[in-house]
């Protein structure tokens, strides 16, 4: 059974978190809030933080930004994980996975559909990997990201949490780059 090992010591994680909007700013927002809040909140360590349009290149120029600095071990993103024409955070994570993380999506839909019933069919929320960083894409509602850091990622981003998580093996994530 999931449980935190209280013998293992809490690793802080630099976490960077990307709203994507036409619509907001800093000053208004909510779900960037929301997920600073939460990380801090927990121990990490907010690494960067931004907003860009909805734009596919614009957010994959960032997610590969971010991804390059050494400094970022995880990226959030929230926002433009729906079905309109202007949701393209979605395809934007996926120009730069080397790995999805399929799952993630899975167990996010399950949460999804304990606090909002069918309608979480309409959300895309997404992970993976690429360049030894996590990224995961999360629909644009405080709700949501609640819902996600608190069900889903405040587990797997503690080094404690049993069975296993995400940070135990971030020393591995890029090491078939480092093969000779």
């Amino acid at each position: 059974m999931s449980r935190i090992d209280e013998k293992k010591e809490f690793v802080p994680v630099r976490i960077a978190v990307l709203t994507v909007s036409d619509t907001r700013g800093t000053a208004d927002d909510k779900s960037g809030d929301t997920l600073v809040e939460r990380l801090t909140g927990a121990g990490h360590l907010l690494a960067a933080r931004g907003i860009v349009r909805d734009d596919r290149a614009l957010i994959a120029a960032q997610l590969r930004t971010w991804i390059a600095d050494p400094s970022v071990d995880v990226i959030l993103t929230t926002g433009g994980t729906g079905l309109t024409g202007r949701d393209v955070t979605v395809e934007a994570h996926r120009d730069v996975y080397e790995k999805e993380i399929e799952a993630f999506g899975t167990v996010f839909t399950i949460v999804s559909m304990q606090k909002i019933g069918t309608s979480a069919v309409q959300s895309r929320a997404c992970g993976g990997v690429a360049g030894g960083t996590y990224l995961f894409a999360l629909p644009g509602s405080p709700g949501a990201c609640r819902d996600a850091w608190d069900e889903i990622l405040a587990r797997q981003l503690d080094y404690r949490h049993r069975p296993c998580n995400f940070v135990e093996i971030m020393p591995r994530l890029d090491e078939h780059k480092r093969r000779k």
